[in-house]
C-alpha cells in the first residue's frame, strides 16, 4: 500500500498534549489519526458526537465571571453542602 504525507495546522500546545496522550497509550499521533481516518471511511461519519457544551457558552461564562467577582467582593453567600448517604 502506497503511503502519502498529510499536513494540517494545529495549535502547538494541543499537538503536544495529543502526542503525550498517544504515547501514554503506546501509539504515535500518526497511528491515532490513521485509526480515526479508517473509522470515518468505514462509517461515513465523524465517529463521535460533536456539539456545543452549553456550560461553555458566552452567556454562562459571563454569568460565572460575574458570580466570581461578586464572591471576591464579599457580596455572595456560601451554600451548605448537602450530604447524601
Amino acid at each position: 500500500m502506497a503511503q502519502t504525507m498529510v499536513n494540517f495546522r494545529m495549535d502547538e500546545t494541543l499537538k503536544n498534549k495529543m502526542d503525550t496522550v498517544c504515547k501514554e497509550m503506546g501509539m504515535s499521533a500518526t497511528t491515532a489519526y490513521t485509526i480515526f481516518a479508517n473509522k470515518v471511511v468505514r462509517e461515513h461519519r465523524i465517529p463521535f458526537e460533536i456539539n456545543a457544551d452549553p456550560f461553555y457558552s458566552e452567556a454562562n461564562m459571563a454569568f460565572l465571571r460575574n458570580a466570581i467577582s461578586a464572591l471576591n467582593e464579599g457580596k455572595g453567600t456560601e451554600h451548605d453542602l448537602i450530604e447524601v448517604d
